[in-house]
């Protein structure tokens, strides 16, 4: 096995402080009090379908990775009706706030890293094989498994929390000061 060279240390060094940034500040986000931003939610029910359409629809997807996609998507779905019961809703004078179930977005956010993780220890550096891509390094099905489960929690989650900002402003009066805690 060849030695990685200082280039490829400093891109995986990047590429790895890149990957703890984001993981940090996901698992951030998860924990405690938000303030409902309803561009976000946009682009959430926006992207994700988006994402697994392009996954199904590629080329080289095989019957059985599109299988595991599709059960991922189902596992995501009950995840994310799961999730919307154990969020605690707020309408308050300076806008609508949500308290994400922590131990779901959690667990979501730990399998992510681990897969990330797996991915990486399998592959190595980038860029270390000079001949074509590392064994193992397509979207493999349990890849496609975790990917649907993701997308699909963060689409029903985006919808519920849409649905539940509706009923919330459409609520006659002007927003009380007072918490409430009734979910979509």
């Amino acid at each position: 096995m060849a030695q990685p060279t200082p280039q490829q240390i400093l891109i995986t060094g990047a590429i790895v402080a890149l990957i703890v940034w984001r993981m940090y500040s996901r698992i951030r986000r998860v924990i405690g009090r938000q303030q409902l931003s309803v561009k976000r939610v946009w682009i959430r029910i926006v992207v994700f379908p988006l994402v697994i359409a392009l996954l199904a629809l590629s080329p080289s997807m095989h019957l059985e990775a599109l299988g595991y996609l599709a059960c991922g998507v189902a596992v995501g779905v009950a995840l994310g009706v799961l999730g919307l019961r154990l969020t605690k809703y707020e309408v308050t004078g300076e806008g609508l706030f949500y308290i994400p179930s922590a131990h779901l977005g959690v667990a979501l956010s730990t399998l992510l890293i681990a897969r990330i993780a797996y991915r990486f220890a399998v592959n190595g550096f980038p860029g270390a094989a000079a001949a074509g891509p590392p064994p193992g390094s397509g979207l493999t099905p349990i890849t496609m498994l975790l990917v649907g489960t993701l997308a699909g929690y963060y689409w029903t989650y985006a919808v519920g929390l849409l649905r539940w900002s509706r009923r919330s402003r459409a609520a006659p009066g002007p927003l009380p000061g007072a918490a409430e805690h009734e979910g979509p």
